[in-house]
């Protein structure tokens, strides 16, 4: 049996019980927040439970590395939409340790494609098309160097208003505990110990 099958049994149960009235809200964060986090599995409840979120709280924007690749991209567009649509006025980036974009290598990628039957010219017409699948497919080697460029890619956005503070940070994801990176209230990494 699919889990498409078991999700939408749970789901009419969920209804017809009248499970959803414990979660009504609206489309604006209460908090005024919006987070970008990895997509990580491990985040699902520990990342809400850490900052201490409910529903309606805030805007989560999940992708693999809570990582901005493009300034025209639909994360990007998602954090624009959270600030200038939905009253949205504090981000924060949160990555975690341990993540599988650390280090994630564009051939070993490619070469698991074609363990899936991708044939390899699709891949060849995708480098003549001129994308370069090396890049686009690159993680990062420091979580923290990662979090620090991912926000500095939002604070300089030209639709991204000035008065947003843009905060980075590293979550543990067995713990919870967050690192602060950036402070977007002051602009800066802090101090670090001696």
């Amino acid at each position: 049996m699919s889990e498409l099958h078991n999700i939408l049994q749970h789901n009419q149960k969920f209804v017809e019980s009248g499970g959803y009235a414990e979660f009504l809200t609206d489309k604006y964060p209460e908090r005024k927040l919006a987070v970008l986090s990895c997509m990580d599995t491990r985040m699902v409840e520990l990342l809400p439970a850490a900052l201490g979120l409910r529903n309606g709280d805030a805007k989560i924007i999940k992708n693999a590395g809570a990582v901005v690749t493009h300034p025209w991209g639909s994360v990007m567009r998602s954090l624009l939409v959270s600030v200038l649509e939905l009253k949205v006025s504090e981000i924060m980036v949160i990555a975690h340790f341990d993540c599988g974009m650390r280090g994630l290598n564009a051939q070993a990628f490619l070469q698991r494609t074609q363990e899936e039957g991708i044939p390899s010219d699709r891949i060849a017409t995708l480098r003549h098309a001129g994308i370069d699948l090396d890049k686009w497919l690159k993680g990062f080697d420091n979580v923290e160097d990662s979090v620090r460029h991912t926000v500095q890619i939002i604070r300089q956005h030209p639709l991204m208003p000035e008065h947003i503070a843009i905060h980075g940070l590293v979550i543990h994801p067995a713990t919870g505990k967050l690192t602060v990176v950036v402070d977007g209230s002051t602009d800066t990494a802090p101090a670090q110990p001696a």
